[in-house]
């Protein structure tokens, strides 16, 4: 979210209205004001403080993954941001990826969704996208935050991405600097900020898959040859952009739409002609934005989704300082 700089000086008073708004809203509920609703098993809620692009959906695979290899059973709780039919782009990724291994509740009402899911057996509940969502009580609270935005710079809504002020980190207990192979700053220089504790994480790419792969297409692969027309609709494009680079793509243009954009025929057709005027071969875009496109789309050139992951290079720390956090309660996991 780019807030063009003359706009911001009218946009700032409503942005100190803002703020101020969710700064109050956060205190009542810690006062007990505003009551939380509490499931009977741990919550661990994956959040940020921006408008999109942190990471977030990654984040909560990686989690999940990690839970599951502790042989917990593991539910996703998710608003289904921008989607439709209890579902949207995050959480069919989330599903290709994690398969049936987790359950899924999806719906504005995420304690109602978890409660619902208590009958199956839940051992813990990953709060997606959840750092705001007070209303459900959690137990851990970890906050990603993109290296290659820094915090300080940035300006709460409407004249800015932030959807609280910058303070709010303190009710975070695991901040995660996401992005950090993009970061300019050394990774011995990472603040190590109390109250919370605070972790990098960078992005590797896992490869390349067509989209509408074939049996014989679906194995990943490590490059691409040729040149390509990159286009995206992510909270962070120019992140993505950034990797394709750094993944030795040869991009010959590029194109932008807003974040969970769903892709219509006809501007399938205009990326195509867009690339072909470039003299790209074909077509690069990321998993999620494969999942707003229409598979019975007519293509002309192929498309190339890029995979990948986030890697934790302390993730032991990570994990053992994560489980720590978490109540001791039948079926809850621990350290």
């Amino acid at each position: 979210m780019n807030v063009p700089w003359p706009l911001t000086r009218f946009l700032w008073p409503l942005s100190l209205l803002y703020g101020g708004a969710a700064k109050l809203r956060a205190w009542l509920y810690k006062r007990g004001w505003l009551k939380q609703k509490r499931l009977n098993r741990p919550v661990i809620s994956v959040g940020n403080l921006t408008v999109g692009g942190t990471g977030k959906t990654p984040m909560v695979i990686w989690l999940a993954e990690r839970l599951l290899a502790e042989g917990k059973r593991v539910a996703i709780l998710s608003r289904g941001y921008r989607g439709s039919g209890g579902s949207s782009d995050e959480i069919e990724l989330m599903k290709q990826k994690l398969k049936d291994r987790v359950l899924f509740g999806v719906g504005s009402d995420r304690y109602a969704q978890g409660r619902r899911l208590e009958s199956a057996g839940v051992d813990v509940y990953v709060l997606d996208d959840g750092f705001q969502h007070l209303q459900l009580a959690r137990d851990v609270d970890i906050v990603l935050v993109d290296s290659t935005r820094p915090l300080q710079r940035e300006l709460v809504l409407p004249a800015g991405p932030l959807r609280e002020q910058r303070s709010a980190l303190n009710r975070a207990h695991i901040v995660i600097f996401t992005r950090a192979e993009q970061s300019k700053l050394p990774v011995n220089t990472m603040p190590k900020l109390p109250p919370f504790a605070v972790y990098l994480a960078n992005s590797n790419l896992l490869g390349f898959r067509r989209f509408r792969a074939s049996d014989q297409q679906k194995t990943l692969r490590q490059s691409l040859a040729g040149v390509y027309f990159a286009f995206c609709g992510i909270g962070n494009p120019e992140a993505f952009f950034v990797d394709l680079e750094r993944w030795g793509v040869r991009v010959a243009g590029r194109r932008t739409f807003r974040d969970h954009h769903h892709y219509t025929p006809s501007e399938m057709d205009n990326l195509q002609r867009a690339a072909q005027r470039a003299g790209a071969t074909g077509l690069v875009t990321t998993e999620k934005d494969a999942q707003n496109m229409d598979e019975s789309m007519v293509l002309n050139m192929p498309v190339e989704m890029a995979l990948f992951a986030i890697e934790i290079p302390e993730e032991q720390e990570f994990l053992r300082n994560l489980y720590n956090r978490l109540p001791v309660t039948v079926g809850a996991v621990a350290s």
